[in-house]
């Protein structure tokens, strides 16, 4: 890990930071047959990344909310790894 972005065996990176919603959000990390890193579900689960739902600082200005974003912070994000059996890595 890097700042908000994370590198899985230098094949693929991501900036969690832009995956990052109003809701939960969780992303399946699997390897393929071929040996390849790809972010959906395949043949062999790597990791899983569940990031939770944006945060938001309130304050009332003029009578009105005003939602400001907290920033994105690693540590509040969840990866799980797992062991790869009869994999190709």
């Amino acid at each position: 890990m890097n700042g908000t972005r994370i590198n899985f065996r230098d094949e693929l990176a991501l900036d969690l930071a832009k995956y990052e919603r109003d809701y939960p959000v969780h992303l399946d990390i699997c390897e393929n047959r071929d040996g390849m890193l790809v972010m959906n579900i395949s043949d062999y689960y790597v990791a899983q990344i569940d990031i939770p739902e944006r945060l938001y600082d309130e304050q009332i200005i003029d009578g009105e909310t005003v939602r400001t974003p907290v920033p994105f912070s690693m540590d509040r994000v969840t990866l799980t790894l797992w062991a790869i059996e009869g994999g190709n890595n």
